[in-house]
């Protein structure tokens, strides 16, 4: 089988990686990320993730398997998505200062002939953040690309992160655990490196 990731986020590549498969990077312009206004929010990455999916349908071959996936932050009943500038970014942080969120990721693997979806939760909670460290953060980091306004692997994940309930991997964007898994359910020869 040959992997295809589509997206071009550091983080996915990195998570992917870790798994020592070979991969390649496929990413397709212009894919429609919207949903219907009456979905759940946990339904929504997965959801993003299928529709992603449709659009390699017609330029993959017998032996591809397209992963694509979506992560999205959830405070209550609330998506939080990437901010627009800073003001926001600084308004989602302190949204979530204090508070437990879920971070939902949708993955959704498709082959010719095959397609599994699913979505993995987890559950992250920050300690009441300061004003100063939310601006610090905001101005010495790259929130923008990220569900949230945040990377739990960079500063404001080492010092405002008090609680993880599930995949850390997850939260970064990529549940790699149970891409594995489903991976070697689809046939995947998952520990060799050359497959």
């Amino acid at each position: 089988m040959s992997l295809i990731l589509s997206s071009n986020s550091p983080r996915r590549k990195q998570l992917l990686a870790g798994l020592g498969l070979p991969f390649e990077v496929r990413v397709l312009p212009d894919i429609n990320e919207s949903y219907p206004d009456d979905l759940p929010v946990e339904d929504v990455p997965v959801f993003i993730a299928c529709e992603k999916a449709q659009a390699y349908l017609s330029s993959i071959q017998p032996d591809d398997l397209v992963i694509t996936a979506d992560t999205v932050v959830v405070l209550g009943d609330k998506i939080l998505g990437k901010p627009a500038d800073a003001n926001q970014a600084k308004a989602m942080l302190r949204a979530l200062s204090g508070k437990t969120h879920r971070v939902i990721t949708g993955v959704c693997i498709t082959g010719v002939e095959v397609q599994r979806s699913f979505a993995v939760i987890s559950h992250v909670t920050f300690k009441e953040l300061e004003d100063a460290e939310i601006d610090f953060y905001v101005d010495h980091y790259e929130p923008f690309d990220k569900a949230g306004a945040y990377g739990i692997q960079e500063w404001i994940g080492y010092i405002g992160v008090t609680g993880l309930q599930g995949s850390y991997f997850n939260v970064m964007g990529l549940p790699v655990q149970r891409i594995y898994e489903e991976l070697k359910s689809l046939g995947v020869n998952v520990l060799n490196a050359d497959s």
